[in-house]
């Protein structure tokens, strides 16, 4: 099987009136058809920065970034991107926000909004389809927020700390949403994080950053030996302390 996402000895440097500050170095990673990535890393590592690269916000100083064996364009239409903040306009109705993305493409047809209906409907928001943002709880607006981004039909999903700003247990509850959410669309993923455990109950596989420059650390697979495996189920089973221990000793050994 061919990989759906190739980084190729990607580097990139910010360049300021006092000098040149390197972000990435040499960075190479893959992500598989319907696989799960986390990326964990010193704070200011460059972890969104890498998003940012692979979704071509950013173009690369060196290396390649491939979509299927093609060079990634600038905002392609092939990957979503959700954000620490959920950006819903409040002028706007829960509806109208996840047909925002549809409406600036032009692509708001019978069908993509028979989709975003469904989707509301499937999880849980349809009877709030004409309320307003401020009406709903911080993980409900998460879960618009995704909605939005799925009714695009993207290949891949980029999640950068998209739980952050929510109270632990509501952070932990919608995690859990939007990991069975993405499982049940099949959609690969690549979640920045700063929270091990959200990465381990997570992800397939955690890549670890340095700190600045980064460079690719370590990559962990993840293996908890559970055939119905969810982001709450995960933080139960018996390897996940030892997976915890190896990320954070990883993370901490330069200190």
């Amino acid at each position: 099987m061919k990989p759906l996402l190739e980084v190729r000895d990607v580097s990139l440097s910010y360049h300021t009136l006092q000098g040149e500050t390197t972000a990435l170095s040499h960075i190479s990673l893959t992500l598989m058809p319907g696989e799960f990535l986390a990326i964990v890393g010193p704070s200011g590592c460059g972890k969104s920065t890498l998003l940012n690269l692979i979704c071509g916000l950013l173009e690369a100083e060196q290396g390649t970034i491939l979509m299927d064996g093609s060079p990634v364009q600038p905002q392609t239409s092939r990957i979503g991107y959700m954000l620490q903040k959920d950006h819903l306009l409040e002028w706007r109705s829960v509806y109208k926000n996840v047909l925002l993305g549809l409406e600036i493409r032009g692509e708001v047809t019978p069908e993509k909004k028979a989709l975003a209906e469904e989707m509301l409907k499937t999880y849980g928001l349809d009877k709030f389809k004409n309320a307003r943002p401020s009406q709903l709880s911080g993980g409900m607006r998460q879960r618009a927020a995704l909605i939005r981004t799925l009714a695009l039909k993207p290949d891949l999903l980029l999640l950068d700390e998209p739980f952050s700003a929510l109270d632990y247990q509501t952070r932990l509850n919608v995690s859990d949403d939007i990991g069975k959410i993405l499982k049940k669309e099949h959609k690969p993923a690549i979640l920045v994080t700063h929270d091990i455990s959200e990465a381990i109950s997570m992800a397939d596989r955690v890549i670890i950053l340095s700190a600045r420059p980064a460079v690719v650390q370590k990559i962990v697979t993840i293996d908890l030996g559970m055939e119905e495996r969810t982001p709450l189920s995960s933080r139960n089973a018996p390897e996940f302390k030892s997976y915890f221990n190896l990320i954070w000793k990883e993370l901490n050994q330069n200190a």
